[in-house]
């Protein structure tokens, strides 16, 4: 009886590696624009501005307020549009 084995490749070959599609390259090229963009914009807003709470008022680097802004924003939005499913 006897027993065939499977070719195997020899040691030495690499897998050959796969080009990206023009699709992945172009999200790559976006998400790092993207990344370029953000940093960009933290750098520009690091001035510290003065912000009314509803009790009392402060100082805060201005990419802080913006971030926690966008942040509530986000969180409003969710549960707005989980509000709206249910109904």
């Amino acid at each position: 009886m006897s027993t065939t084995r499977p070719q195997e490749q020899p040691a030495h070959r690499a897998p050959e590696r796969q080009r990206r599609s023009s699709r992945e390259r172009a999200r790559a090229l976006s998400v790092g624009g993207l990344a370029i963009v953000i940093t960009l914009f933290a750098v520009f807003n690091l001035d510290e501005v003065k912000v009314h709470w509803v009790i009392g008022s402060g100082r805060a680097p201005l990419i802080i307020v913006i971030v926690i802004s966008l942040l509530i924003g986000i969180l409003l939005t969710h549960f707005a549009e989980r509000r709206a499913r249910r109904r």
